[in-house]
Formats: structure tokens, C-alpha cells, sequence
């Protein structure tokens, strides 16, 4: 009996330090308070509100400090357990992913690129494209122009094979110009020498020891991992990954990448334009030198960043850390308030506690929110629940739409010529949805693998803004981006304004329909 009880107790105390050593490698960040890590409440009160009226759409934010989480917040419908579209900030993975070949001494930075597909050369090499390195890549410095991305990506094609055949026009490693398509061989090199896509590749060496999860990654039709775009993650994995660069590789005591690469891949290669006037540099992030896939911002931080906001940001000199998503016409000025509100906030030492100033702040960050549509007592001139209106043809490929009113939500049924989609939206509040409509992206042109993208995750709102207006928001909550269907009924006739927050106003869409036979 005494041998079972001990037997027993062994178990228990095995699978007790079983599941707190699983805990600790998944564990999130640290948190902490901002006055006991040096920063001042009140100083980050002073950026959120400035952040909420500026022209940027905040989604998320967290900032951290000595390593611990001193302030982080959403604005709802947007949350810490949603993924987020990255853009170019995955550049910054697949460059650590070269990082740990590197390390593996499965190639070295002075590998030729074409070194790697003898299968898909050209007839010709030029000098240029037979000079080109794995570093050059990193650096931006393909000698590519213009860059070829757009117009390669957008074909049903063979990327490596194109993006080969592209000529070279200036030596390699002398100019920069940005190239995604170039970070897209980066990958294919990691997945040529390793068998696995970047992602799976990263998982065991990166993801997991950081405790990240449930991320994913665009493909190619070959299977490749896009490289220079489509990297999902949450907030917390972005800080994550700033502060692994900021500890110079060390993770929970363990080196997970040298700091010797750490420091080459954070150090500036090449200037984006060395003839830059210094008035015109001084007052620029996106002239202070381009790292490996990272840029130099000034007051000696760098930076991983994506089309629209998104921010990976590193501060060695005040040892912090920030990661932000967002959607902006303007990221010169979302980094701007990072610089004017809270680099002044890091102070050397812990400072006085200011209970007042915490309250307020976490009052604050439990209200941020993008408004709904306001819930309105206006009363529709024409009935037009389960009215089939039918579109004349169209750019947008949409066929038909119909409304019905139940209980503050209208449910949408759009039609293609080749699907229906059914939306949800709610009066005065944001209503959760999924669907298989694709959403507004940088990269929609590009022919890609993206069916694992859906459905994809909405949050839908709606108001009649006069009798005869309705107004449709929908937020795809998985990326930056929004769509509003705005639609003017008169009498047996809609007309439907399309707009995309991608565009910034610039490209509304409108169609005409009429009334068809109702369902």
C-alpha cells in the first residue's frame, strides 16, 4: 500500500512539473506597472489619447519595459485573441529564419541565390543576377527595377522562376529598392535546404519556445510560404519577438539566436537615399538605413513594420519594446506620437507610484473601442426587407443583394455570379460573423494559396442615416481593413456606394440595381 501511495505521489509530482514546465514555455509576457518599470502613467494616458484622435486607426497596442508588460489595450471589436495580418512585418520572420540556417550551417550569407534553383535559371545569367547573395536579399538590395512583386505575384506563374528571369540592373548589394518578391526567395531557399516551409521551420526553433501559437502564413501554389507578407500573429507574439531582439537572442535564459546575428541583422546595411538633405532625414523613420528585412528609425531604435501600421518596435537605449497594429495613410505619423509621447516617458528609475493616474489608465484601456454605428430611430421610406434587387453588370461582380430586419440585426445576402455571402450586422453594436467574402487587401491580386484564410472573422454594424440610407460596416477583424456598403434606396431602385478603408476615399465604387421579384 505504502509503495501504490508512493508510486501515486511520484505520478502527481511528475505531472505537476510535466504541465508547469509546458506552462512556462507557453506562458504570456510579464506585466507589470508602468511607475515600477520608470515610465509614467500619465504619459501613456497622454499617448493613447492622442493616438485616438489622430488620423491613425488604432486596433492594438502594448508596450513593454524591462521585459514585463507595462500597458497594453485593444480597441474593440478588436482583442488580444485575435490574429492580425502582418504585411511586411513577416519580412522580419523570414530574415530570422535565415538567422537559424545560418546557425545550422545549412548555407552562409555569401550563397549565391541562383545557386539554389539550377532548375529554374534563365537561358542567359547576367553578371548581376550570378553575383546576387542571400545578403543582398536581406538587405533589399537585389538590383531589381522596378520591383517586380505586383507584376510577378499577380500571375499564375512560377515565382522563383520569373523572379530570376527579371533583370538585374544594378550590382547587387550598391542600391536599395524594396522587393517582397526577393524576401519570397529568401523563403524558398529556407524551404530548398530545409524541406520545410518557413513557418514549420520556425515552429520548434522560434514559435514555440516564445509561446506562440495558432499563427499561420500565406503560400504560393507550390506550397512556399510568401515570405515578405502574410504572417498572422497576435499582438503579445509581436512583442514577443521585439523583446527576443532586445534581450540580443536570450529567451527565458536559453540563447535562442546568437547575439552576434541579433547585432548583424539589426545594424544598418545600406541607405535607402544617401543624398537625402539632412532636414529631410532628420524628420524621416524611413531614412536612417534598412537592416535585414528590419528598418533603423531614429533615436537608435529599429524597427520590423507592415503596410498600414503595423509595428514591431525596438528600443535598446531605453530597453523597451512596442508592437502596434493598426490602419493608417500615415505611419510617419503613428511613429511620430511613439517619439513625442513616450520616449520622453522612460526614465532610469522606478518612479514614485501614482495610484490616481494607473486607475485612470486602466480605465481608459478597458473603454478603447472603434464606435459602432449609432442605433437610430429614423423609419425607412419603402419596405425593403426580402427585397431581391438585381445589378446590372458590373466591375465588382456582385449580381444581386436583399435585406432582412430581425431584432436589430440585418442580415445581407450579396450574390456573385458565382456565390452567395451572407453578412450580419447589428444596429448600435458591433455583431460577430464569418464569411467566405474576401476582404480588402494589399495583396488580393496576388495568386496565391489563401483558402485557409476563411471563413474569415467579421464584426458588422448599421444605421440609416436618413429615410432613405442605410450604411453597412464591415470589419475584418483579422486584418486592417474595413468595407462600407452605403445604400440609397428610391423607390424601386438602389444605388450601392462600395468603399474600402485600403483606398482612403480614393476609389469608391457605385452600382445601380432595381427590384426583382421578391423572395
Amino acid at each position: 500500500m505504502n509503495l501504490k501511495r508512493t508510486s501515486f505521489i511520484l505520478l502527481l509530482v511528475t505531472l505537476f512539473f510535466a504541465i508547469t514546465v509546458t506552462a512556462q514555455t507557453n506562458r504570456s509576457l510579464q506585466r507589470s506597472v508602468p511607475e515600477i518599470e520608470g515610465v509614467s502613467s500619465a504619459a501613456i494616458l497622454q499617448f493613447i489619447g492622442a493616438a485616438t484622435k489622430s488620423k491613425t486607426e488604432f486596433h492594438s497596442f502594448m508596450l513593454l519595459r524591462h521585459g514585463k508588460v507595462i500597458t497594453e489595450g485593444w480597441w474593440n471589436p478588436y482583442g488580444p485573441n485575435l490574429r492580425h495580418s502582418l504585411y511586411s512585418c513577416s519580412k522580419s520572420f523570414t530574415a530570422t529564419a535565415i538567422g537559424f540556417a545560418v546557425q545550422e550551417k545549412l548555407l552562409s550569407l555569401d550563397d549565391k541565390v541562383v545557386s539554389f534553383f539550377p532548375e529554374n535559371l534563365p537561358d542567359t545569367v547576367s553578371t548581376n543576377l550570378a553575383d546576387l547573395t542571400i545578403k543582398d536579399a536581406l538587405m533589399m538590395s537585389d538590383g531589381q527595377e522596378p520591383d517586380p512583386s505586383s507584376a510577378i505575384s499577380s500571375k499564375n506563374t512560377d515565382w522563383v522562376k520569373a523572379f530570376l528571369a527579371t533583370p538585374v540592373k544594378y550590382d547587387p548589394g550598391t542600391t536599395f529598392l524594396y522587393n517582397s518578391l526577393g524576401t519570397y526567395m529568401l523563403s524558398a531557399i529556407i524551404q530548398k535546404v530545409t524541406g520545410k516551409q518557413t513557418l514549420e521551420y520556425l515552429r520548434p526553433r522560434l514559435f514555440e519556445p516564445l509561446g506562440i501559437q495558432d499563427m499561420d502564413w500565406e503560400t504560393d501554389t507550390k506550397g512556399i510560404n510568401t515570405g515578405g507578407w502574410g504572417l498572422r500573429l497576435k499582438t503579445e507574439d509581436m512583442a514577443k519577438f521585439a523583446q527576443l531582439f532586445l534581450q540580443k537572442g536570450k529567451w527565458q535564459g536559453k540563447q535562442i539566436l546568437p547575439a552576434e546575428w541579433i547585432e548583424e541583422a539589426s545594424t544598418m546595411k545600406i541607405m535607402q537615399d544617401p543624398n537625402a538633405a539632412p532636414s529631410k532625414k532628420d524628420s524621416s523613420d524611413w531614412l536612417q538605413g534598412y537592416c535585414y528585412q528590419m528598418w533603423r528609425c531614429r533615436n537608435n531604435a529599429y524597427r520590423g513594420d507592415g503596410a498600414f501600421g503595423q509595428y514591431m518596435i525596438v528600443l535598446p537605449d531605453q530597453d523597451a519594446a512596442i508592437a502596434i497594429t493598426a490602419e493608417t495613410s500615415d505611419m510617419q505619423d503613428e511613429l511620430n506620437l511613439v517619439w513625442k509621447f513616450l520616449l520622453p516617458a522612460f526614465k532610469n528609475t522606478a518612479l514614485p507610484d501614482d495610484k490616481i493616474n494607473q486607475a485612470k489608465l486602466k480605465a481608459t484601456l478597458q473603454s478603447l473601442a472603434l464606435p459602432a454605428d449609432i442605433k437610430n430611430n429614423v423609419v425607412p421610406a419603402e419596405n425593403i426587407s426580402g427585397k431581391h434587387y438585381t445589378f446590372a453588370s458590373n466591375e465588382t461582380h456582385i449580381k444581386n443583394i436583399s435585406f432582412v430586419f430581425e431584432k436589430d440585426i440585418c442580415q445581407v445576402n450579396l450574390q456573385t455570379y458565382t456565390v452567395n455571402f451572407l453578412l450580419s450586422f447589428g444596429a448600435g453594436k458591433w455583431t460577430a460573423d464569418t464569411t467566405s467574402k474576401p476582404g480588402p487587401s494589399l495583396t488580393a491580386n496576388a495568386i496565391e494559396n489563401t483558402a485557409f484564410l476563411y471563413p474569415a472573422k467579421t464584426m458588422g454594424t448599421y444605421s440609416w442615416k436618413d429615410e432613405h440610407t442605410l450604411q453597412l460596416v464591415l470589419r475584418y477583424i483579422e486584418s486592417p481593413h474595413t468595407e462600407k456598403f452605403i445604400c440609397h434606396f428610391n423607390e424601386n431602385k438602389l444605388t450601392l456606394d462600395i468603399e474600402k478603408s485600403i483606398d482612403f476615399g480614393s476609389r469608391k465604387k457605385t452600382i445601380t440595381a432595381e427590384v426583382g421579384q421578391e423572395r
